[in-house]
This record gives structure tokens, C-alpha cells and sequence, in this order.
């Protein structure tokens, strides 16, 4: 019998605390601080989805056929229903289906006869919904030069 070893397209891997740390204050230095400049408020630093939602998500993508979820990152246009969310940063997470030899593609299920992208958003984001039990990562002092250090 012939074994055929099978390799893994996912190259992500459990990190440690530093890590978590340096990406999180590389980002507030190095983009959040612009973003925020650039729309006028503090932009969205994290969206948060709760382990049920997540679980009936990865339901629905194996219930299509899918095999991976690949997370958008975005941003809510100006003229946003919601106020608060307009002009910050968001992110969505799009179901996929693909094999070792295929691209993973978005992956579309028929709804009521049309085709749809199957993938979740409206993720409650910080800033602005931040509040009891909802904290934001890590602490960074960002040098906003003649305006200032903030810390954040």
C-alpha cells in the first residue's frame, strides 16, 4: 500500500502573546493613527463575533460544501446607515470551497432562485461599541507629532 502524503495550503499558526502585541501596536502606529487623521473620529481597531455565530457560520459553509473562510478587510462608505460605523474600518468573513490544485473562490449558495455570496458581517466593532466586556488589544503611545503622544 502506498501512503500519498497530503500537504496543507493553510500556513497560519498559533502565536504567542508578543506576537498578538507587536502586530496590534505595529498597526496603531503605523495605520490606525493615519485612518483616524484621514475620517475624523477613531477608527474601528477590532470586530468581535461570539463562538455560536461563528459555529452556525462554519455550519453553513460545510453545509454548501465549502472549506474555508477567508476575512475581508473594509470599510463602511461615509454615507453609511449607521453613523457611528461610517468612514471606519469593518471586516467580513466570505465562505470559500476550493482544493490543493484550485484558487480558493468566494463561495455562492441559490437563495429564492438567485445566487448569493455566502458570508457574515455587521460585526459590532471598537470604537465605537465598546462597552461592558468588549476591550480593546493592547496599549501603544502613538508620537502624533506637533499633536501630540496618545495613548491607545
Amino acid at each position: 500500500m502506498t501512503t500519498i502524503e497530503k500537504k496543507s495550503v493553510c500556513t497560519g499558526k498559533y502565536v504567542d502573546t508578543k506576537y498578538v502585541d507587536t502586530m496590534i501596536r505595529t498597526y496603531k502606529q503605523e495605520r490606525w493613527v493615519h485612518n483616524s487623521e484621514r475620517i475624523g473620529k477613531e477608527d474601528s481597531l477590532t470586530v468581535w463575533m461570539d463562538l455560536e455565530k461563528l459555529e452556525e457560520f462554519v455550519s453553513q459553509i460545510k453545509m454548501h460544501g465549502g472549506n474555508g473562510i477567508r476575512i475581508c478587510f473594509g470599510a463602511h462608505p461615509q454615507e453609511f446607515e449607521n453613523t457611528d460605523l461610517a468612514g471606519r474600518q469593518t471586516a467580513v468573513l466570505v465562505a470559500t470551497r476550493g482544493t490543493e490544485s484550485q484558487t480558493n473562490k468566494d463561495l455562492y449558495v441559490t437563495d429564492e432562485g438567485k445566487a448569493n455570496i455566502l458570508a457574515y458581517g455587521w460585526l459590532p466593532a471598537c470604537p465605537p461599541m465598546c462597552g461592558t466586556g468588549y476591550t480593546t488589544p493592547g496599549t501603544a503611545i502613538i508620537d502624533r507629532g506637533i499633536k501630540g503622544l496618545s495613548v491607545i
